[in-house]
């Protein structure tokens, strides 16, 4: 079993509050999980207005799978209009048995 792991970061140019921020980010991770059924979570710059960190981990048998669930992961990231990815990190880790 491999386990996917996205970590990402986005820039929020239109946040003015903690609040509009929440409301973006959580958004985006009720799609992520709704649609895919992975686990996300905002795991980082809880403190900031306009940036956000999203961790995402997801499971496969197979390296491919991951990079096609990386990807689509990366697509719905990148049409959410009210934010920018502007960092992008995938890892494939080996999961114990």
């Amino acid at each position: 079993m491999l386990v996917g792991l996205s970590v990402f970061e986005l820039h929020l140019p239109y946040s003015r509050s903690l609040k509009e921020k929440r409301k973006v980010v959580k958004g985006l991770v009720d799609r992520l999980h709704d649609r895919y059924r992975v686990s996300v979570i905002e795991s980082g710059f809880h403190d900031l207005h306009q940036r956000a960190e999203v961790s995402v981990a997801y499971l496969s048998s197979s390296e491919r799978e991951l990079q096609r669930m990386a990807q689509e992961l990366r697509k719905i990231a990148d049409d959410e209009g009210e934010a920018v990815v502007s960092q992008w990190d995938d890892q494939v880790l080996e999961a114990m048995e």
